[in-house]
């Protein structure tokens, strides 16, 4: 089958099985955690690209998708999980938080960045999350900014939350980017309380979102 009839069945797929989200939504996609919402004013702003820096190996990024996937099952809608190198770990999420992710898995960038285009086209899910964390600093720099800036154009005209999770500043047109940062100890872990230990660094916020001029 031709790559372009593939595509096709595809977007009439996710039109039928996800439902569109209204123009008139807020213009916020509230988190429910607190460390995350407080800082950037109230939530992910829609119709804009948000990068989230996780320098650290261990920085919690993993964890953070996870608590993104429990607040889409608790406030019912979906999220879209494109992942760069195969490497999410589903365990620890029930039966009734998986349904509402899209997890796309790819190998390489720019197989993740062609899958970004494609769900931003149809804006079709609230959030969009594109995990880049682990694919290799030298397989990212050979992204070219031009796409970023594809990519933002087509969300600012969506009520989609476009997250994207780096190792390091790469994204030109993120409208907000901040770093993730942790402070576990080991009484921390041993509660299983990790998210009370994360916290974010605003490090640019120019959000400008297509929502609010609609």
């Amino acid at each position: 089958m031709p790559a372009s009839a593939t595509i096709i069945d595809l977007r009439n797929l996710l039109a039928e099985r996800f439902l569109r989200p209204s123009l008139t939504a807020a213009t916020r996609l509230i988190s429910g955690l607190p460390f995350l919402d407080e800082p950037i004013g109230g939530g992910l702003p829609r119709g804009a690209i948000t990068e989230l820096i996780s320098p650290q190996t261990s920085a919690g990024s993993a964890l953070l998708i996870h608590a993104l996937i429990h607040s889409a099952c608790r406030n019912n809608y979906f999220l879209a999980l494109i992942d760069g190198r195969d490497s999410f770990d589903p365990c620890g999420l029930d039966n009734s938080s998986l349904r509402h992710l899209l997890w796309l898995r790819c190998s390489k960038a720019p197989e993740t960045i062609k899958t970004a285009d494609l769900l931003l086209r149809d804006g079709n899910f609230p959030l969009v999350i594109v995990d880049l964390v682990l694919n290799a600093p030298e397989e990212l720099r050979k992204i070219p900014q031009m796409n970023w800036y594809r990519l933002q154009r087509l969300v600012e005209m969506i009520p989609t939350a476009c997250l994207v999770l780096t190792r390091y500043e790469m994204v030109g047109s993120a409208q907000l980017k901040f770093i993730l940062e942790n402070s576990w100890t080991l009484e921390t872990l041993e509660t299983q309380d990790a998210l009370s230990g994360m916290r974010i660094v605003v490090k640019r916020s120019h959000v400008r979102s297509a929502m609010s001029s609609q």
